[in-house]
């Protein structure tokens, strides 16, 4: 898919830092190309999926150019690990656990679908709904 997502972390409804030493812990592994210049990381999983990532600053981490399989997989565990969300413009905002729901932005728990996505599969699914 090529547009982009978000994957973003909320207390009390604002922005919080994610922890990104977690984050490259997570996809670094993965990772077979880095710009950081631009703070790009180009994954790729073992079915040969592969994601733009691109870490622009303290709270955000987007999602680019990302395929499914293993790759939606990958984005599950890190958000996981960041205790975070994915915000899908003009789609779905998802969180992991329904009251996780609380902690969001009220523009983004009022005015755009919630859906609770713990999987690779589950996140796929609800992009692709969207």
């Amino acid at each position: 898919m090529s547009f982009d997502i978000f994957v973003c972390r909320f207390e009390n409804g604002e922005p919080a830092p994610l922890d990104m030493s977690a984050a490259h812990k997570v996809l670094d592994p993965y990772a077979v190309a880095r710009d950081p210049r631009t703070g790009l990381l180009h994954v790729r999983a073992a079915d040969m999926e592969e994601a733009d990532v691109y870490f622009a600053g303290p709270d955000s981490i987007t999602f680019n150019r990302f395929g499914g399989g293993e790759i939606m997989d990958l984005l599950a565990v890190l958000l996981r690990r960041l205790d975070a969300v994915l915000v899908v413009p003009g789609g779905p905002t998802m969180i992991q656990r329904d009251d996780d729901r609380d902690l969001l932005p009220a523009a983004l728990r009022d005015e755009c679908p919630v859906v609770v996505a713990s999987t690779g599969a589950e996140i796929d699914r609800a992009i692709r709904a969207s």
